[in-house]
Order: structure tokens, then C-alpha cells, then sequence
């Protein structure tokens, strides 16, 4: 415990081959993670769009769509805030939404009473059950089917022009008079016109299939696309987007938002849009699987021979440099005493159980030895030695007792 030796080299040490097996997974995750982060920025920032966008020249932007509105005369103008589409809304403009189930209940009333007294065109894009409640109270979101090529079947002009197109998405249905239903599916319509309010009309759509690059030129997609939306001289393209601050506007200000009644302060849920919550939802999921996915391959509990065999006397040395290290000279003293009372106590006739009381083990050494039962008091239950010189020396008269009781 004294001497200074430096720490030997054992089997169980890692080499670096291993090392590298061990942390080569970690490492090509995370090189993976920033090559696709570093490829995902280029991406964005070589002037591409999402989807139904009609800048993006992607198969699932629009930009096709809104170059022909433009080659006819019609100015297409991008939203991407409620404050700016309101504002454009008007009885000359066609306002294109392209998701609205991204909006949040305030925003959606919002844009209802602005299109209500605008006296222009409103063109919703597959609006789900909820958003159909809103944005046209006397619409029903049904079920939803697939988009396939289905003839108009009805008397809609602009449908009766383009003839078959792609439809079909989200059914709808209606008790208004005088609303028009077009390309069904199972009875329900996939495109519906509502009567007109104030000289306007509201326009839903299904599915979004007819305004997309990679479908425009199919059947009578872009003849249906063109009319849709060129019925007046001014398009408004709305893109929802997350950041939109009205998105976090509370409704408690109105008497009749039913998300919020009897004002008060809304929820921190309610503040949060709907498609963080959905993409919290989905990390959810996919750490649930990766969790399950990682569990299966630790497999069962099996036995196996260990790679190696630490002799005892290693052990020993590495808790005495332990030991050493803290200073714990009391610690290293008591295992010492302890060690040694356990070992003769059989050959002195004494139970395991009473190595621990003097009364019962002194008596019993003193005998056997003819050593004086003071000195016997000190070196098995004595105080810890205050220096590494006089625990060494401690350690020497245990060994000496151990002897003389072996060889009595």
C-alpha cells in the first residue's frame, strides 16, 4: 500500500480497433443527420417550393397552373398571412386556399366573414369535417375515397367544358338550394359549388389532383383548373403557413367563438397550431418504434464464458490503490481485522456469527496463544493505524497471529 507502481495493462482494456467498432454506428448516424441537414438547406435554398405552391416547378407544386392564368391575363398574387388575404379579398378576386385545415379555428372564422362580404370567389381545397363547419356551415365533409378519372355529371358549366378530370379525395354533401354537385363518388360530390352570396360563390374541392404540375395535362384537368380559378381578373394564392402571428391571436375578444366562451384566458394547447401538434404526434410514434425496433435485436438472456479471468491477487491490489488513493487507512485496517477474525475463528471453536465480539473471541485467542488479552483487544479491534507505516505494520502482526494460531 506504500509503494508506487504504475497500473499494468490488462486483457479488458479496449483497443482502438474495438473502440471504433463500438462508436463506428454513433458516428455514421450522426454523419448522416448532417449530410441530410446540409443536402435538406440546399435544397430549400435553391428556390423550391411546397406543395400546391405556384412558384414550385415540382410534380406537387402548381406553377404550371398559375403560368397559364397569367398567359390569360390573370394576376396571381402569394399569401401567406390571414392579414394578407383578407385584405385582397374582394368581389374581382378569386381566393384560392390551399390548406385550409392548417388554419386554426379563429383564423378559419375569420376568413369566413371576409369572404362572406367580399362578393368574390373562394376556392377550398380539401377542407376536412372541421374546417367545413366553419368555413361552409351548410356543407358536410363525408367520407373520402380515391382520385380517379370521373365524368362531371352535372350542369356546371366549367365542369361540363373540361369533361373528365381527376377527381375525387373528400366527399361532400349539402341541403342548400341552388348548390351544384359535380364529379361524384358514392353519391357525394367531389366538387360543390354553393350558391352565390353577395355575387359570390364558394368553390370545394376534394382533392388537390387538378392543380399539380405532374397532373395538369391529364384528361380535362387544366381546362377544369383554369376556369375554376380564372373567373375573375385577380387570384389570391393563400399558403397557411405556421408562423402566421394570427395563428396565436386568442378568440376571447368574441362573444360567439365557441372555442373560448364566456371569455377568460385560452389554453396553451389552443395557441398551438395544428400542425405541431401533428408533427409532435408523429416524433411520438417514431420513437415508440425505434424503441421497439432497438429492444427486439438485444434478444434473450443468454450465458457465455467471459473473454477474461482477474486473478484475486488484482482484484486485491486494485482495491488496496483504492484505498490508498482515499486516504482510507480506517477502511483498509477494519477489512484487514475483519479478514483475519473470520479465518481463525474455526480453529478456535468459535461461530462465524461472534468474530464481531470481542468478549467471545478474546478469550478464545488468549487461550490458545497465552498472549495477554490487552494486546490481543488492540491489533483485532483497535483503533485505525494513523499512518501507511504503522498500517503496514499492522498488517505484519495480523499475519504473525494468523500463524501462531495455525500452528498451535
Amino acid at each position: 500500500m506504500t509503494g508506487t507502481t504504475a497500473v499494468p495493462t490488462t486483457s479488458a482494456s479496449r483497443t482502438p480497433g474495438q473502440i471504433w467498432q463500438r462508436t463506428r454506428g454513433v458516428l455514421l448516424a450522426v454523419l448522416v443527420l448532417v449530410v441530410g441537414g446540409v443536402a435538406f438547406a440546399a435544397f430549400q435554398s435553391g428556390g423550391r417550393h411546397g406543395r400546391l405552391d405556384p412558384r414550385s416547378p415540382d410534380p406537387q407544386g402548381s406553377r404550371a397552373v398559375a403560368e397559364l392564368l397569367q398567359d390569360h391575363d390573370i394576376s396571381v398574387d402569394v399569401a401567406t398571412t390571414l392579414a394578407e388575404t383578407t385584405a385582397a379579398a374582394g368581389p374581382d378576386t378569386t381566393l384560392m386556399v390551399a390548406g385550409p385545415n392548417v388554419l386554426t379555428a379563429h383564423q378559419q372564422r375569420r376568413l369566413s366573414a371576409a369572404t362572406t362580404e367580399s362578393g368574390g370567389r373562394t376556392v377550398l381545397v380539401a377542407p376536412g369535417r372541421d374546417s367545413v363547419t366553419r368555413l361552409a356551415p351548410s356543407v358536410r365533409a363525408e367520407s373520402s375515397g380515391p382520385v380517379a378519372e370521373r365524368s362531371p355529371s352535372c350542369a356546371l358549366p366549367a365542369a361540363r367544358s373540361a369533361g373528365t378530370a381527376d377527381m375525387g379525395g373528400v366527399h361532400y354533401s349539402t341541403d342548400a338550394d341552388g348548390a351544384t354537385a359535380c364529379y361524384p363518388d358514392a353519391r357525394h360530390a367531389t366538387l360543390l359549388v354553393l350558391p352565390e352570396r353577395r355575387t359570390g360563390d364558394t368553390v370545394l374541392l376534394g382533392s388537390p389532383d387538378i392543380f399539380r404540375n405532374d397532373r395538369l395535362d391529364k384528361q380535362g384537368n387544366a381546362s377544369l383548373a383554369l376556369q375554376l380559378l380564372g373567373s375573375r381578373p385577380h387570384l389570391v394564392w393563400y399558403l397557411p403557413s405556421l408562423d402566421d402571428p394570427s395563428a396565436a391571436e386568442p378568440g376571447s375578444g368574441n362573444p360567439d367563438d365557441s372555442d373560448n366562451e364566456g371569455g377568460g384566458e385560452t389554453s396553451f394547447i389552443s395557441l398551438i397550431p395544428s400542425g405541431w401538434l401533428w408533427g409532435a404526434l408523429q416524433l411520438t410514434v417514431a420513437a415508440a418504434l425505434a424503441a421497439v425496433w432497438r429492444a427486439r435485436r438485444l434478444g434473450p438472456l443468454v450465458t457465455e464464458r467471459l473473454p477474461v479471468a482477474v486473478r484475486a491477487s488484482e482484484s486485491t491490489e486494485g482495491r488496496a490503490r483504492l484505498y490508498r488513493k482515499a486516504n482510507a487507512r480506517d477502511r483498509a485496517a477494519a477489512t484487514l481485522r475483519a479478514a483475519t477474525r473470520t479465518r481463525i475463528s474455526p480453529l478456535l471453536g468459535v461461530s462465524p456469527r461472534d468474530t464481531e465480539s470481542p468478549e467471545i473471541l478474546l478469550p478464545a485467542v488468549a487461550a490458545r496463544l497465552s498472549i495477554p488479552g490487552g494486546d490481543l483487544g488492540t491489533l483485532l479491534f483497535g483503533p485505525p493505524p494513523a499512518d501507511d507505516a504503522a498500517l503496514v505494520l499492522l498488517t505484519d502482526q495480523l499475519d504473525a497471529l494468523e500463524r501462531e494460531v495455525r500452528t498451535s
